[in-house]
């Protein structure tokens, strides 16, 4: 259900309250958050590993992309997420704060309705 949500430009906006596009095909682009957030699909594999390109409007034009790995299996009744951002300028801190506050408590709350 995450893997699908994720990867659905309304079930994306639903869990972040804010406005998405998505692709479930690899080399599909997608913007989050109104389009601060942009990148593209590089791997998926269903129901188990979301891998994408990542950037928001912060990052300099000559910024590589980060990479952004969602890594998803079974965990009781409900599913494990293990996030890896990696190739981010800086520390990183405000993206990982950020993640709480706009993916993963918007997330769990989402799906415990």
């Amino acid at each position: 259900m995450v893997y699908d949500t994720w990867l659905d430009s309304e079930g994306h906006a639903a869990i972040t309250g804010s406005p998405a596009t998505a692709s479930n095909e690899v080399g599909g682009e997608f913007t989050a958050h109104g389009g601060y957030i942009n990148g593209k699909n590089l791997e998926l594999v269903p129901g188990k590993l979301i891998r994408q390109s990542w950037r928001t409007q912060q990052f300099a034009d000559s910024d590589p992309d980060s990479e952004l790995e969602i890594a998803l299996g079974p965990e009781g009744t409900g599913t494990r997420l293990t996030l890896k951002h990696t190739n981010l300028t800086g520390d990183g801190s405000h993206y990982k704060t950020g993640r709480v506050e706009h993916y993963f408590d918007p997330m769990k709350a989402h799906f415990e309705r």
